[in-house]
């Protein structure tokens, strides 16, 4: 597996190299030292620190980077050049050992997959690239790079890396249309989507001693990335429209980019009675402040690529049984509507927004219940664990039987 994230950050891709070497496979990771989401180096880390480990039995080489920082435009650049040139540098290096099959847990930056492009000509087997984040259109999105010139080169890249993919997969389906348009892959592309971890279904949670005492009260909870595609500016707008309504609060879980701006406008916009930032807390901690919520909050800024994504926490959101207020477009709203797991709102909706909570608010608790348990199960019949991992296995299985390389 090649990935610019893994455990200790908190990304999917730990618990699928941890079921597959549950399976009986052997599974090794290259990847970057561990910087997300604050943008410094994690305690115990840095270019020669724990450069080797081994979690849950897979193995895992840590190549340098330059971190993230403050996610600034010539920050980013950095980090995402460094981790490009230490991880092909290094390649051959870390991974000497004899491997069936590469598999790319691609999240911003692509360029993750060059790496795994040297491996594949190095060991002749073949590619397997899950596509959770679209270039260039994050990027542009996100505000991170806007000359249509480099946005172009990044295009020819991403090109150039698909090209070399024996299957591309993809979490949400709105991704198919901006790759065939990309170009350079022209074999089947796989819808994969995320799925739900085992410890969000269960039934029983108990909120453990030593976390931070929750305001009483009706809970809005977010958990995640505090940054700019997360489009806090309206969840603030919003809560100033109810802050008249003193029993709704606003619990925020994360850290990110935008954290320390969100913290100066809760003090400008006197909203510190109603609008909570918990900061970061570890993923198995997730079930246990998810179940103290009323209703889960998920948020994007209005744009075309956002539209396309399906948010990696929607499925452990349904999971939790709690309602989704839904602030965006797309392939996420449709989703939370489908499974008649909460309501929905055009993204960058403020009034909508807030119209969304009070319209929860005011449901009665059997109500609210309803309708989380309809996420609940949805979200076991379309998003199970083990059925998406037998997909998976079986796919590769045959991609490596089959010697298309």
């Amino acid at each position: 597996m090649v990935t610019n994230h893994f455990w200790p950050e908190n990304f999917r891709i730990t618990d699928l190299a941890v079921g597959l070497q549950e399976r009986g496979h052997e599974v090794s990771v290259l990847t970057g030292v561990p910087d997300y989401p604050e943008g410094r180096f994690y305690e115990g880390y840095g270019v020669f620190k724990r450069r080797f480990e081994v979690f849950q039995g897979v193995r895992i080489a840590r190549f340098p980077l330059i971190p993230r920082g403050k996610g600034r435009a010539w920050e980013l650049v950095l980090n995402y050049l460094s981790s490009a040139f230490f991880g092909c540098l290094l390649a051959p290096f870390y991974c000497r050992g004899k491997y069936d099959v590469i598999f790319v847990f691609d999240t911003s930056p692509v360029t993750i997959g060059l790496p795994a492009i040297v491996l594949k000509k190095l060991k002749s087997i073949p590619l397997v690239f899950w596509v959770l984040d679209l270039w260039p259109e994050s990027l542009s999105a996100t505000g991170a790079i806007r000359s249509p010139k480099t946005l172009q080169m990044v295009r020819r890249l991403v090109r150039y890396i698909h090209a070399q993919c024996d299957r591309i997969l993809v979490s949400s389906r709105g991704f198919f249309q901006s790759i065939k348009k990309t170009g350079g892959y022209d074999r089947e592309i796989i819808y994969f989507p995320n799925w739900v971890e085992p410890e969000y279904l269960t039934d029983e949670v108990r909120y453990a001693e030593g976390l931070p005492a929750l305001p009483t009260g009706f809970r809005v909870m977010f958990a995640g990335n505090i940054g700019a595609a997360q489009d806090f500016e309206t969840i603030l707008t919003a809560a100033e429209k109810l802050i008249s309504y003193s029993e709704i609060h606003w619990v925020i879980l994360g850290d990110g980019r935008m954290a320390e701006w969100v913290k100066g406008q809760v003090l400008q916009r006197n909203l510190g009675e109603q609008f909570h930032l918990l900061g970061r807390y570890p993923a198995e901690l997730m079930p246990q402040f998810f179940a103290q919520a009323d209703a889960m909050l998920m948020t994007l800024r209005r744009e075309p690529i956002f539209a396309l994504t399906a948010p990696g926490k929607l499925q452990s959101y349904m999971a939790c049984g709690k309602p989704i207020i839904a602030g965006l477009d797309g392939e996420g709203a449709k989703l939370v509507l489908e499974a008649g797991a909460g309501l929905a709102c055009p993204a960058e909706s403020p009034e909508a927004l807030a119209d969304r909570v009070l319209e929860l608010y005011r449901m009665t608790p059997a109500e609210r219940r309803k309708i989380g348990e309809q996420g609940k199960w949805y979200v076991r019949e379309h998003f199970d664990r083990d059925k998406l991992f037998s997909q998976l296995e079986e796919m590769m299985v045959e991609l490596i039987d089959s010697d298309t390389v």
